[in-house]
C-alpha cells in the first residue's frame, strides 16, 4: 500500500444517522469544503422523503449504495463525476452504486451552483473525506465483531476482510456502524491506488436519456398545471402601455389572461394553446428609453477604448517610456459581437405558490440565489421554498440567471394555480441575457527584437468580469505591462457566457501573439515558450503557471507534430489558462473553394487528476467546437433595441459538416482537479484565426470569422 494522505474531519461536517427502515445507514456528508457545519440529523428518518434531502448517502443492507448529488447538472457530468470520488474512498464497486439528483438545502450548503466548472475543484476533499470516512464506519464495525483491531482490517470492492482470511460485506455489518462513533481521523487514498477515478464511466443518467425518461425541466408535469407562454417587450427600452386578450381567450385550451409587470401571460392546458395564445393578444408597447442599435453600440465602444472611463486594473513597469522607446509598435483592435446563449432546451421552469409553501421545479444553475430572489418578490420566507432540480438541457450561463423562475413563481402567486412557464426558440433568443459586445485593443512595443511594453485594453457593453484578467499571461512575463477596462451602458441584459470574458479576451490575445511572432521572425509556439521562461513558477490556483503552461504547449505541438505537416495543410495555435486550467490548442485545416476546412483540433489539458477520462474528454472536446462554432459564425445584433435574430433559420451555428475531429491529451498528474467545463473554448478561436492567417495571408480581427472570409472570397473573385 502506498503512503495514504490523512486528513481530520470534524464530526460537525460528517452526519449519520442510526438505521434506515428495512435496515441500512444514511450517511450525510458536506460535498465542500466551504459548507455549512453543525447540521442537525433528521431523529426519525424512516419517515424522511429522500428526494428532499441531496447531501446524503444511504447505505443498504445488500451493500448496494445510493448517493445524493446535490449539485445541478448541467450536462457537465457532475452527476457523474463526484459520486464516482465518494465511491472510490468507500471502496464499493461501481456497479453497486445509484445517483439521484438532490434538491435545493440552502441548511446543509453554502455552494449548490453549476458555474464557473468549479464543482469538482471544490468538492474534490470534501467528497473523498465522507467515502473514507463512511469505510471507516464500516471497518470499525467490522472490526468489533471480530474483536480485533481496526488496523488489522482491509476494505475493497464493499468487502472488508482481515488477517485471518474472514470476509464480511459492508451489508453484514451496515447497521452496526450505525451506531458508531463518527471517526475525525481518516486516511485517504493516494493516487496510485484509484480503482475508479482515472477510470471511464458512463453518464449514469444516459440509459434514461436514451430510453427518453423525463429528466429534463420540459417533461416535467402535474396534474391540474397549467403552461404558460408570456408576452415580453419585443424591444429593449420598451414597456406595455395596454393589452387586449380577447382574442387569446378564444384559442381552444387557452383559460386565462393576465398582466404581471410589463409582461403578459397566457395560461392554457397544454402549450400549443399556450403559444397560439399568446400570438393572438394585442399589445401596444411604448419605448421610455433612447433605441439601442449595433451602430451605436459600435461607436461607444470605440469612445470607451480611445480613453473614455477607463480603469486601470495592473500597471508594471513603466509603459509610457516603453513605447517611447521603441523600434517598433505593433497595435490591433478586435471586435466581437453579442451572443446568446441557445440552450438546445429553451428556459422554462414549474411553480406551485400555495399559502404553505412555494414548489419550484426545473433546470436552473444557481438554485439558492434563485429561491433568495422569489422569496424576496413574494414577500416570503426562504424556508417557505422548497426548489428541486431537473437535468438541464444545456445552460452555458444563460441558466446562472433565474428570470423565469422569478416569472414563473409570480404568474402563480396571481393566479393561484401551479403553472409552468415556456420560452418557445423565439422568446429564448430574443429575452435572453447576452454575452456582451465588446473589443480589444492591444498594443505592444519592441526594442532591440524584444517584447519591452504590452498594453490591454477592453471595452465591453455593460462591462464584463474584470478580476482575473490583468494577471493571465503574458502578465508576469513582459517588464512594462498594463491593463485597463471599461463599458459603455445599455438596457441589453448580459451577462455571463460560457468561459466568461475569456471566450473572446483569447482569441484577441492569441492571435496579437501570432502577429509579434511574425514581427520578430520567430515561431509561434516559440514566442509564448520564452515569454514563460522569464516568469517564476508558482503554486497559487487562481493564476497560470509558467511551468504548467510549457508543459500543455510542448504536449500539444508534439502530438499535432507542429511544422510537419503536408504543403496542403495549414496549423494555428493557441495556448490559454482559465478556470485553474492549463490548455493548449493547435488546428489543422485545408482550404476549399477559398474557404477554410477544419480537419482537426490537438488538445492538450493539464486539470490535475482527470476522474472521468470520458467525461472529461466530452467536455473539452464540446467546448473547442462550441468555441470555433461561435467564433466562425456567431453573429447577433439590434436595432433600435430590437434583436434581429430568433431562430436558427437565420443565426447560425456550427454544423456537423464543419467540425473537425478533437483529439485530447491529458497531461498526467497527481494535482487536484481543476476545471473542464469551460477551459477548452477560449483557445479555439485564436488556434483557427491563426490558422486561417497560415493559409491565406489574412489576419481576422473581427468575429464571426465567416463574414471577413466571404468578403475575402468576394474580393479575389472580383
Amino acid at each position: 500500500m502506498k503512503k495514504q494522505d490523512r486528513t481530520t474531519f470534524s464530526r460537525r461536517n460528517f452526519m449519520k444517522t442510526s438505521a434506515l427502515a428495512g435496515g441500512g445507514i444514511l450517511i450525510g456528508f458536506n460535498f465542500f469544503s466551504s459548507c455549512k457545519e453543525a447540521v442537525a440529523p433528521p431523529v426519525d428518518v424512516s419517515k424522511l422523503n429522500f428526494q428532499d434531502f441531496n447531501a446524503f448517502i444511504k447505505i443498504a443492507e445488500n451493500g448496494y449504495v445510493t448517493i445524493f448529488s446535490p449539485n445541478p447538472e448541467i450536462g457537465q457530468g457532475v452527476k457523474t463525476s463526484m459520486p464516482m470520488i465518494i465511491a472510490e474512498e468507500l471502496d464499493v464497486p461501481w456497479n453497486h452504486v445509484t445517483v439521484e439528483q438532490g434538491a435545493l438545502d440552502t441548511k446543509n450548503f453554502t455552494r449548490q451552483v453549476a458555474g464557473g466548472s468549479q464543482s469538482i475543484r471544490f468538492g474534490w476533499d470534501a467528497l473523498r473525506q465522507t467515502g473514507a470516512t463512511a469505510k471507516l464506519m464500516l471497518m470499525t464495525a467490522a472490526a468489533n465483531k471480530w474483536g480485533v483491531d481496526v488496523s488489522a482490517c482491509k476494505a475493497s470492492n464493499g468487502i472488508i476482510t482481515n488477517s485471518k482470511g474472514e470476509e464480511l460485506t459492508y451489508g453484514d455489518v451496515v447497521n452496526d456502524a450505525a451506531t458508531l462513533e463518527v471517526p475525525e481521523d481518516v486516511s485517504l487514498k493516494s493516487p496510485e491506488d484509484y480503482n475508479i477515478i482515472g477510470k471511464d464511466a458512463i453518464n449514469v443518467d444516459m440509459d434514461k436519456i436514451i430510453r427518453g425518461v423525463p429528466l429534463f425541466g420540459l417533461d416535467y408535469k402535474v396534474d391540474g398545471m397549467k403552461y404558460v407562454c408570456v408576452c415580453r417587450p419585443p424591444a429593449f427600452g420598451q414597456k406595455i402601455k395596454s393589452f387586449d386578450g380577447t382574442a387569446a381567450k378564444l384559442v381552444n385550451g387557452v383559460t386565462e389572461v393576465i398582466q404581471f409587470g410589463d409582461k403578459v401571460a397566457v395560461l392554457a392546458d397544454n402549450t400549443w394553446a399556450a403559444m397560439k395564445g399568446k400570438q393572438a393578444v394585442k399589445v401596444e408597447w411604448v419605448t421610455d428609453s433612447k433605441p439601442e442599435n449595433t451602430a451605436l453600440h459600435n461607436e461607444a465602444l470605440f469612445e470607451v477604448l480611445d480613453g473614455k472611463g477607463l480603469e486601470t486594473r495592473r500597471e508594471d513597469g513603466n509603459i509610457k517610456n516603453a513605447f517611447e522607446e521603441a523600434d517598433k509598435i505593433i497595435e490591433r483592435t478586435y471586435e466581437a459581437p453579442f451572443l446568446p446563449h441557445n440552450c438546445m432546451e429553451p428556459m422554462n421552469f414549474y411553480a406551485n405558490v400555495t399559502e404553505d409553501k412555494i414548489h419550484l421545479v426545473g433546470p436552473i444553475q444557481t438554485p439558492e440565489r434563485t429561491a433568495q430572489y422569489v422569496a424576496k418578490l413574494l414577500n416570503r420566507n426562504a424556508d417557505d421554498i422548497h426548489l428541486e432540480m431537473t437535468r438541464m438541457g444545456g445552460g452555458f450561463g444563460r441558466r446562472l440567471y433565474g428570470d423565469f423562475v422569478v416569472e414563473a413563481a409570480e404568474i402563480s402567486n396571481i393566479t393561484k394555480q401551479p403553472i409552468k412557464v415556456i420560452y418557445s426558440r423565439e422568446d429564448d433568443m430574443t429575452a435572453g441575457t447576452y454575452r456582451p459586445a465588446s473589443k480589444y485593443r492591444i498594443k505592444a512595443s519592441i526594442k532591440d527584437g524584444e517584447i519591452t511594453g504590452y498594453h490591454l485594453i477592453e471595452a465591453a457593453v455593460n462591462g464584463n468580469m474584470w478580476n482575473a484578467i490583468a494577471n493571465y499571461f503574458p502578465a508576469g512575463a513582459i517588464d512594462n505591462y498594463k491593463v485597463e477596462t471599461g463599458n459603455f451602458s445599455s438596457n441589453i441584459s448580459t451577462g455571463a457566457w460560457r468561459a466568461p470574458y475569456t471566450n473572446f479576451l483569447a482569441f484577441a490575445e492569441q492571435s496579437f501573439f501570432d502577429e509579434l511572432a511574425l514581427t520578430l521572425e520567430k515561431d509561434p509556439i516559440q514566442l509564448r515558450l520564452d515569454l514563460l521562461k522569464k516568469v517564476p513558477d508558482q503554486n497559487d490556483p487562481e493564476k497560470y503557471s509558467s511551468k504548467r503552461m510549457t508543459q500543455v504547449i510542448k504536449l500539444a505541438a508534439e502530438k499535432s507534430n507542429w511544422g510537419k505537416t503536408d504543403s496542403d495543410t495549414f496549423q494555428g495555435f493557441a495556448s490559454y489558462f482559465s478556470h485553474n486550467t492549463h490548455v493548449a490548442e493547435v488546428v489543422d485545416i485545408t482550404m476549399n473553394n477559398g474557404m477554410p476546412k477544419l480537419e482537426k483540433v490537438t488538445v492538450a489539458v493539464d486539470c490535475g487528476i482527470v476522474v472521468n477520462p470520458t467525461g472529461a474528454k466530452n467536455q473539452i472536446e464540446g467546448g473547442v467546437l462550441d468555441g470555433i462554432g461561435h467564433a466562425m459564425f456567431g453573429d447577433f445584433s439590434f436595432e433600435n433595441g430590437t434583436p434581429q435574430d430568433s431562430n436558427f433559420n437565420t443565426y447560425q451555428l456550427i454544423r456537423m459538416k464543419d467540425t473537425p475531429i478533437v483529439e485530447t491529451h491529458f497531461v498526467d498528474s497527481n494535482i487536484s482537479p481543476t476545471g473542464l467545463g469551460e477551459p477548452g473554448l477560449p483557445p479555439a478561436g485564436g488556434a483557427l484565426a491563426n490558422a486561417i492567417k497560415a493559409a491565406t495571408g489574412q489576419r481576422i480581427l473581427q468575429q464571426p470569422f465567416i463574414n471577413s472570409l466571404k468578403q475575402r472570397k468576394t474580393d479575389i473573385q472580383a
